[in-house]
């Protein structure tokens, strides 16, 4: 008799184990599922846009934009500062001068990546404050070869009205201080969006 118990609960253990296998498999198959685009607001046509700014690197003053919080190891190259980590709040300008029109920051991080050149890995978000662009950004990743004439990176995304973005950002230095390492870049930027 005490077997038979014994043999009904493990049957019965065992039908209620596969019963919750299933469940979890059932489960697991709605963890991405096909959406109606229009739920999204992509109802709309895709767009092309420009943007001209200025980036503005200050690392020197009473005030810096752009803080180093990584320092580049003392035993490595020191010629490329690899290993190096700026954190950055940059403001982004529709002129050259730091007194222009702000429209908004560039907020992220740049870090030296290369040991035989300054070749910098940008991740930032161009944080928008004017107008209809007001609380949206756009994000770029990529590489930054700071001496070449032009620097182009991927826009990767974006929040807002960039929701989906995609599209490339062009650098080329504005100004460039040696001695105090201060930087204004201008930025053109093409976006696809919505």
């Amino acid at each position: 008799m005490a077997f038979l118990n014994f043999f009904t609960l493990s049957i019965f253990l065992l039908i209620s184990s596969s019963h919750v296998l299933n469940a979890q498999e059932e489960e697991d198959t709605q963890f991405g599922r096909p959406m109606d685009r229009k739920l999204l607001g992509l109802k709309r046509k895709e767009k092309l846009s420009h943007f001209k700014f200025y980036w503005h690197d200050i690392v020197s003053g009473h005030n810096p934009t752009s803080v180093a919080v990584v320092p580049p190891p003392l035993k490595l190259n020191s010629t490329t500062a690899f290993g190096l980590v700026n954190m950055i709040d940059n403001p982004l300008t529709l002129g050259p001068q730091l007194s222009s029109k702000l429209v908004g920051k560039a907020q992220g991080f740049y870090a030296s990546a290369s040991q035989s050149e300054i070749d910098l890995l940008m991740a930032m978000n161009f944080a928008f404050i004017d107008g209809k662009y007001n609380g949206s950004t756009i994000t770029i990743l990529g590489r930054n070869p700071v001496f070449n004439k032009v620097r182009e990176m991927p826009v990767i995304g974006g929040s807002g009205l960039f929701r989906f973005a995609r599209g490339y950002g062009e650098a080329r230095t504005h100004w460039f201080d040696l001695k105090t390492g201060d930087a204004i870049v201008e930025y053109n930027v093409y976006v696809m969006h919505y």
